[in-house]
Formats: C-alpha cells, structure tokens, sequence
C-alpha cells in the first residue's frame, strides 16, 4: 500500500546541486527517519517525495506507479509540517475536517473520520475548542489528526516536534510511535535529531550533503557505523575519537570509543586524563576528561562514580568495543 522508491533521484537549484542521486526504498508500512545535521538535504528529500518541489533527475514510485510528475494531491500522502498551520477561528472538529470539505466528501463521512481521528489521538474532550485553547502538544495531534484524516498510503513528518519542549517532545515521540503501531501506515520522519532517530525509527537514513551515508536499523547503524561520519552521529553522547599513535597500536588511522564503552579506573588504564567537567545526572554521571596528550573525550560513568572536577582518571576501552577508521573514514 505505501511502498516508496527512489532511482537514482537528483535535486538542484540552478547550479546548485543538494541531492546528488539518492536510490532507497521504504518498505509498506515502514517507519523511516531521515536524519543528518542542517543543511543535509533530509527536509529536500521529503518534500520531492511529497512533490512540493521538482524532481531534477530520477524517478519517484509509489507501490510501483510513477509519480515523478504528478501533483502533491494524487501522491495520497499527507504532510505534517514543523508547524502546526491550523486555522485560528475554527473548533478542532472543523481543523481536522479541512481537507476532507475541500475534497467535498459527504458531511457524514467527514464526521466519521474526525471521530476515529480524534479518539485514535485522545483529542475527544477537545472537538469543539479552538487552537488557542490547547497546548503545544495538542495541537500537533490536532494538525496529525488533519492527515489521519485522509487516510494516506504514507505520512510525512517534517520536523514536527521542534516547536515542542524537551517534555513534550519526549511525550509526543511516543504518541507519533504509537500510532505508527496502531495504523500499521507507512511513515517518513525527518529530524536533525538523532535521539529521536534511534527512539522511532525502524530503518534509519543518513544524510550528508545530500548522500545517503548508511541506511539501517537503529541497533545495525549503532553497532556497525560504516564511517566516521555516521559513527559520530549516531550515539549521545556523541562518540569519541582518537588519532596518532594510540589508533596506531590497533591497527587504524583513527579508533571510535563511545562515552558508554570506557572502563573506569582512579588508579591504572590505558589513558590517562584529568576530569574537566562532572555531569551529574542521577543514575549516570558523564566526565569531560582531558587526556594527556592533548585528547578530550566523554566517558559515562554510573551515578556513584567518586570523581568530580581536577581529578586524575583513567580509561580504557573494552577490547571488543574499540572502533577502527582508515584514513578515509571508512570502518576498518
């Protein structure tokens, strides 16, 4: 129902070209995340999917049909945009039914899709409110409840939670989840965020520059970064690098440590450090150690760890965690 394919599809403003050709399938009923820092052309890619924007070269297929030249509205997607876009003067009720009176659906078919709308997204109570009277949250699960609405082949999420609190993006990162669950729908997620990358997705695009970097699952991405690039991105904290002769004695140009992957010790190890910052965060503590040598690298210690700031450190990585990059940056 909501498989879509990419050949070798490229997007350029005049001579600027931001999508250099990008082939990749999101099976029916898959939630992928396109995630990769600002700039990266993940939104680009969303809105050619969408057809808010020409494709260059390449071609676009949805469950098999050709859709590089159609409209946005005979794609059968719907769009959730960064912000919500809903009508200041009109109740929830009428916000969600939008689209379907402008489709000209009989008034009692629109009714039965709000009401499925809203008791699938909990917005029952609030029919009859107007945007002004709800939260940040609730309006994003009013502007959802627009697409649900017209009951798609896939959703496409562009940044949706960025307006939100850390709060209520925690909380609306499981609603969205959820309802992917519920509605078995095809969805396409774009964030720079990759917490919610790891936390939703179940196959995952890296975007740099416009090149698709690695596409995975969360854990395979994790696990088995195929570069640099992808390494450091994936993970928070960020993952730890190291060059000179310390990646030497393991065979690399540059070894990956990730703050989780260390081995602690106040009296021997492989590095030493002295600890610049303590984040103290209850059940883990992340130090900022400055390594001799002239490193710094972040290592996740649990809650009770007895250190804080000017203490001497030492840290070694577990021997089957130790990440190895050639001078490419490619996995070793």
């Amino acid at each position: 129902m909501g498989r879509i394919t990419l050949e070798n599809v490229r997007k350029a403003f005049g001579d600027v070209e931001v999508i250099p050709g990008v082939d990749l399938t999101i099976e029916d009923g898959e939630f992928a995340v396109f995630v990769g820092p600002s700039g990266c052309g993940k939104s680009t890619l969303l809105r050619l999917i969408a057809g808010l924007e020409d494709v260059t070269s390449g071609r676009i297929l949805i469950d098999g049909q050709d859709v590089t030249a159609a409209p946005p509205a005979r794609r059968r997607l719907a769009m959730v945009f960064q912000s919500y876009a809903l009508y200041p003067h009109m109740s929830v009720r009428k916000n969600i039914a939008f689209p379907l009176k402008m489709a000209k659906m009989p008034e009692a078919e629109q009714q039965r899709r709000v009401a499925k709308a809203a008791r699938i997204l909990n917005l029952d109570s609030y029919l009859d409110r107007r945007p002004g009277q709800l939260s940040g949250g609730q309006r994003q699960r009013v502007a959802i409840g627009r697409a649900i609405v017209r009951e798609p082949e896939a959703f496409l999420f562009d940044e949706p939670l960025s307006n939100l609190d850390a709060a209520l993006r925690v909380n609306m990162r499981v609603e969205i989840s959820q309802l992917h669950n519920n509605l078995k729908t095809t969805m396409v997620y774009v964030t720079h965020d990759q917490v919610e990358a790891m936390t939703m997705a179940d196959k995952i695009v890296v975007l740099r520059a416009g090149r698709v970097e690695q596409v995975g699952s969360p854990l395979a991405l994790y696990n088995k970064p195929a570069n640099k690039f992808v390494a450091g991105f994936i993970g928070s904290p960020n993952m730890n690098f190291i060059d000179g002769e310390a990646a030497a004695r393991h065979g690399a140009h540059s070894i990956g440590v990730r703050p989780e992957h260390w081995r602690l010790s106040t009296t021997e190890g492989a590095f030493a450090g002295q600890v610049g910052v303590a984040e103290h965060l209850g059940s883990d503590t992340f130090l900022h150690v400055d390594l001799d040598g002239g490193a710094h690298v972040i290592a996740r210690a649990s809650g009770e760890f007895p250190v804080s700031h000017g203490d001497r450190i030492w840290l070694t990585p577990q021997d089957d965690r130790v990440y190895r990059f050639d001078k490419q940056g490619l996995a070793a």
